[in-house]
């Protein structure tokens, strides 16, 4: 871990909203780790006030920063969240990226969570697919480095009429169980891979270590820190496009996963 005192400029601050968890991470100019990361509960009420209060106290613990990369589970437009089927509704049409601007004074970019952690994995080569496991499903697609943006593959139908998230999601594994959840992990996996024919696949989110399959040799598991450490591709890159970073930066991001 790089010293924060030494560390050059700029400092990003990386903020992963989720649905069971707050995560915050200072990074340097080229991604790499400048702090432990801090985690608290999502707040119970998980309303945009209720949740940019914690993030507030989070934020006021970390060292200085010159701007904001923050990653949210549902659909993002231009800084607004559109969707949050595991938040609050009142997350619907809020303008995150600003509320978080007028909270610090500091410039921010936001993506959906998912997308930001395939932008810290993605090798950039064919067709690519991001799962997150968590209290819900994220999902991010690339091809040849180029997001396909608001896929939102966990609210398509799966089976019997019931969507990817209905049996992907937690909550369905604490109801059926963690066999059956790996059961339908493995059916949806073998489904995606016939619908999209990705050259790979990667698995994060906190329910990975839930998984008790023999995975193929085209799905990786990625640790969750991911999910932070991609936001420094939401500055290297223009807004939508997948990371387009000089070779040192690139490496920087691999090597602070591979320390996790």
């Amino acid at each position: 871990m790089a010293n924060v005192r030494t560390a050059t400029r700029p400092r990003t601050l990386a903020i992963d909203i989720g649905g069971s968890g707050l995560k915050m991470l200072l990074l340097g100019p080229l991604g790499e780790p400048l702090n432990d990361r801090l985690r608290r509960p999502t707040p119970e009420s998980a309303t945009p006030g209720a949740i940019l209060a914690e993030l507030s106290e989070m934020i006021a613990l970390q060292p200085t920063f010159d701007r904001i990369a923050a990653g949210f589970p549902g659909v993002v437009d231009n800084g607004v969240t559109l969707t949050a089927a595991n938040l609050h509704p009142d997350w619907i049409g809020f303008d995150l990226a600003g509320a978080l601007h007028a909270l610090t004074g500091k410039p921010t970019r936001l993506a959906n969570d998912a997308d930001v952690q395939g932008l810290a994995v993605i090798e950039g080569v064919g067709v690519e697919l991001v799962l997150t496991l968590g209290t819900g499903l994220g999902s991010a697609l690339y091809t040849d480095c180029r997001l396909v943006p608001n896929l939102e593959i966990a609210h398509h139908v799966f089976r019997k009429s019931r969507t990817y998230e209905e049996y992907l999601g937690n909550a369905a594994r604490k109801r059926g169980g963690t066999a059956k959840w790996n059961e339908r992990l493995a059916e949806a996996l073998a489904l995606l891979r016939r619908t999209f024919n990705f050259r790979h696949l990667y698995l994060g989110g906190g329910n990975t270590r839930k998984i008790r399959l023999e995975l193929p040799e085209y799905v990786s598991i990625v640790p969750n820190v991911a999910g932070l450490i991609g936001g420094i591709r939401l500055w290297d890159s223009e807004a939508g496009a997948g990371p387009a970073p000089e070779a040192d930066a690139g490496s920087a991001v691999q090597g602070a996963l591979e320390a996790q």
